[in-house]
């Protein structure tokens, strides 16, 4: 008997259908996205970049400013504006010689002011010490009449004609100075007649007689002298 060896064919692939299911690990799964937070509309979203996107360096009139970016002024401008210059110019070289002129005639004007204001402190009180040199001149006049012969007084004159001396001296120094007009015509700006009557060899309207001299001050009458003239 011929011995049948069971000889098993070599094991293929089993048949599809017949395939075990492979075992496969569950695969993980990312959690769910949170939801966006609610934004402005696409619209202001545009907007809004639009206004923060800095301008393009190359654009016109942006980043530092360059000469490119200046505009020249036209020419017809510039011409007008060279031609007001001059005009400009002589404007004020007049409104500057105008000033000078104005406060070179206050500086005068005040000059005459102050000059004045002198002269009037200087009128006041000369013809308040006037009536002082009157009385002095009365007293040295009454003192060499009546000096005793033996001249024991004549210290007391002297003294009398050196304060007199140094008196009319100050005033002199002010400008102020005495005239006496004997002999003179008689002038009503210059005497006060105090009496009139007639004189022999004295021609009529002539001063004969001097009762008080007058005085002047820079040329300007302080008071009149006062006079006796002949008839």
């Amino acid at each position: 008997m011929t011995d049948r060896t069971n000889t098993q064919a070599p094991a293929g692939p089993a048949p599809a259908g017949d395939r075990a299911p492979e075992s496969r690990e569950p695969e993980a799964q990312a959690p769910p996205a949170a939801p966006a937070p609610a934004g402005p509309p696409p619209s202001e979203v545009d907007e809004e970049f639009s206004a923060a996107a800095p301008p393009h360096p190359a654009a016109k009139g942006t980043g530092e400013t360059s000469f490119g970016d200046a505009e020249a002024p036209p020419a017809a401008e510039r011409r007008e504006e060279a031609k007001r210059e001059p005009d400009k110019a002589a404007e004020y070289l007049e409104l500057a010689k105008r000033t000078q002129a104005d406060f070179e005639n206050y500086r005068k004007r005040m000059a005459r002011e102050n000059a004045a204001a002198v002269g009037r402190g200087v009128t006041k009180l000369a013809k308040e010490l006037l009536p002082a040199l009157d009385h002095l001149e009365i007293a040295l006049k009454a003192a060499e009449a009546h000096a005793p012969s033996d001249g024991g007084s004549d210290d007391v004159v002297r003294g009398f004609a050196m304060v007199r001396d140094e008196l009319v001296t100050a005033l002199g120094r002010v400008g102020i100075e005495a005239f006496s007009p004997r002999g003179e015509a008689f002038d009503p700006s210059l005497h006060e007649a105090m009496a009139q009557h007639p004189v022999e060899g004295a021609e009529s309207g002539t001063v004969v007689e001097v009762y008080q001299a007058g005085y002047r001050i820079d040329g300007t009458v302080l008071r009149p002298a006062r006079v006796v003239v002949a008839q």
